[in-house]
Formats: C-alpha cells, sequence, structure tokens
C-alpha cells in the first residue's frame, strides 16, 4: 500500500514539475514574442550605468511591454556575457520584445548625422554644432574662437580652414568637442595626403600655404571641374609677383561689416585678407576646403589664362591676357542675364583682376 501511495506522490510531482516548466516555457515565449505597444516610432535612451532589468522595468512601467522580469531571466540565461551598450534605440510600434533583445545585444545604437558643408567658414561650423540634435555642448556660444582651440588642446592654431567638411555619424553622449577633433584630424589626414601628392614648381612651401590656397579655390568655384584651373591661375599670378585680387578673400575680411554687395569702397579697405592690397597670399584660411580643392591647389592646372571672369551660371571664362579679360568683362559682367548666380567682377574694365 505505501509503495502505491509513493508511487503516486511521484507521478503527481513529476506532472506538477512538467506542468510548471511547461508554463514557465509558454509565459517566457508569450513575453519574447509581444508586440511593443507604441503607436508610433520613437526612441529608448539607455544611459551610462543601465542595467538589463531597469530598462525592461521602465518600459513595463511605461507600458510599453509586460513581463519585464521574464525578458529580464532571459537576458540573464540565454544572453550570458552580453554588453548592454549606451547610446539611443529605434523602438518601431511592429517590433516584439525579443527583436529589442537582440538590436540592444548588438548595440545597434541610432547614428545621427551631421554635414559641414565644403566652402563654410567657423563661424557657421560653430552654429552647425549647435544645432545638431541630441549632440552634447561644452563649448559655450559665447567663448571666442581661441577658447574653442584651446578646448581642443590646439591652443595657438588658427580655426579657419583646419577641419574637414563631411558627414559625421555621432551617438548619444558624444560631443561637439568630439565631433570637431574628428573632423580637424581628418583635414589634417587629407592635407598631408595632397601635400604628399603635390606638383613640384609650386609658389608656395608649406602645407598651410596649400591648404590657403585651397579655401580660396573653393570659395571661388561654382563649377566643380573648374577647379585646377582657378587653382592655376592664382598659382601663376604668385609666380610672376601679381595681386591675387579675388573676393572672397576681401569678404572674409569684412567680416560683419559684408552685408551682400562688394563696393569699390571695399577694394580699397585695408585689411590684411585684401588681396587686392596685399602681395601673396592672406594669413590664413578663408573657408574649409573639400578635398578636389585641395587636391586642385597642389596641383593646379597648366596653362597660360592669368584671369576669369564669371558668366553667370556658375561657370567661368578664362583669359590669358588683360584685354581678353575685359571683354569678357564687357560680355558677361555689363550684360548680367537675369538669373546670374556668381559674385560680380566688383572692379572697373580695365582692373587688372583675377574675376
Amino acid at each position: 500500500m505505501l509503495g502505491k501511495i509513493l508511487a503516486f506522490l511521484f507521478v503527481v510531482s513529476t506532472l506538477l514539475v512538467l506542468g510548471g516548466g511547461l508554463w514557465g516555457f509558454l509565459t517566457l515565449q508569450t513575453a519574447l514574442h509581444q508586440p511593443l505597444q507604441l503607436e508610433k516610432s520613437r526612441t529608448l535612451e539607455v544611459p551610462p550605468g543601465s542595467t538589463p532589468a531597469g530598462i525592461f522595468a521602465e518600459l513595463e512601467r511605461e507600458q510599453v511591454l509586460e513581463n519585464s522580469v521574464w525578458l529580464r531571466r532571459y537576458w540573464q540565461w540565454q544572453m550570458e556575457g552580453a554588453v548592454l551598450h549606451v547610446g539611443e534605440y529605434a523602438l518601431q510600434p511592429a517590433m516584439t520584445a525579443a527583436e529589442l533583445l537582440h538590436l540592444l545585444e548588438r548595440g545597434d545604437v541610432l547614428q545621427r548625422h551631421l554635414t559641414l558643408v565644403e566652402g563654410w567658414n567657423f563661424a557657421q561650423v560653430r552654429a552647425a554644432l549647435r544645432q545638431a540634435e541630441r549632440l552634447q555642448q561644452t563649448l559655450p556660444e559665447d567663448w571666442s574662437n581661441a577658447q574653442v582651440m584651446d578646448a581642443l588642446e590646439l591652443s595657438g592654431v588658427h580655426p579657419e580652414g583646419r577641419f574637414f567638411p563631411d558627414t559625421y555619424q555621432y551617438t548619444l553622449g558624444m560631443s561637439d568637442r568630439d565631433l570637431l577633433l574628428r573632423s580637424y584630424q581628418r583635414m589634417e589626414q587629407q592635407l598631408a595626403d595632397a601635400w604628399a601628392g603635390r606638383a613640384e614648381d609650386l609658389p608656395f612651401d608649406t602645407p598651410y600655404e596649400a591648404l590657403i590656397m585651397a579655401s580660396i579655390v573653393e570659395r571661388e568655384t561654382g563649377v566643380p571641374s573648374e577647379r585646377p584651373e582657378i587653382a592655376g591661375v592664382f598659382t601663376r599670378r604668385l609666380r610672376l609677383g601679381m595681386k591675387l585680387q579675388t573676393d572672397p578673400t576681401v569678404i572674409y575680411g569684412l567680416g560683419a561689416d559684408y552685408k551682400g554687395n562688394i563696393t569699390r569702397r571695399h577694394l580699397t579697405q585695408p585689411s590684411d585678407y585684401n588681396t587686392y592690397i596685399i602681395d601673396g597670399l592672406p594669413p590664413t584660411p578663408i573657408a574649409m576646403p573639400g578635398r578636389e580643392a585641395l587636391l586642385a591647389a597642389v596641383n593646379p592646372k597648366p596653362g597660360k589664362s592669368l584671369y576669369f571672369v564669371a558668366k553667370g551660371d556658375g561657370s567661368h571664362v578664362f583669359s590669358n591676357s588683360l584685354a581678353e579679360h575685359n571683354r569678357a568683362v564687357r560680355e558677361y559682367q555689363m550684360r548680367r542675364r537675369t538669373d546670374y548666380r556668381s559674385s560680380p567682377a566688383p572692379a572697373a574694365a580695365d582692373q587688372e583682376s583675377a574675376e
């Protein structure tokens, strides 16, 4: 009789264990395959110090999911050694809890983008950084450029032109300083690569002078294919001891005084950047040159042209002599098309200017 009772109890206990295991399995599967309760896409922020248990519990408090304890157990049992990566994660309405777990396991954090545009000056770069979504701001708006460079541990470096224009990805927790340093390092590498492949007879001796030239080429170019030819004009002018006489340098030197139109008075206004007055290159770059402008600056197109004038469609007419240039000025500057989209030559027809 006792044997029968013990056998019965064994069967009952076995069934209970099996039943409990089955219940736990079904409950876990339900928790894993539940859809997130979202009406629209949103982000999940995982700050430093977060744990899977804390993240799942918070989502349950927000009624995004249920049975968070089972998701925590799954992470412990089946995802042992997985690292919870800090950052933002994109959650979609159709996503299941299992998909969320593996999104976290992969560390597939949300990448945001910031584009620094070829030809921008440093003031425009700083403005773009301030407006970047969820980028940590560590460089106050009222700081001087020198203070910003100090914060980058680049004291004494003039910031203009020292950052490479490109699209940069960043994640939650990254700062404006992080992006600036990355952009600075990119420019250092791009400039070094361009300088290593330079022509032999350049009229300047240092990579920094090449950077200055590239910035002028960038600002003067409306049609990308013309960069080498524009660089050729300026290179020949430097060799001959002619003034560069290029409007973008004058505009840069005017700073806030520039109101959108260059006048004859501006051309005679003393400035370290007024290339109608100074000899040679200005003291610093005037904008961020891109890779093609860097390459053009150190490998200018051979030729004889010493002048160019904007045609009004973004392209230019290049001339070998002042007489040819004056004819082009009369044709394109004095009878401008209605959709003219390039800055006109500010000087009179007999002005000996590059543009």
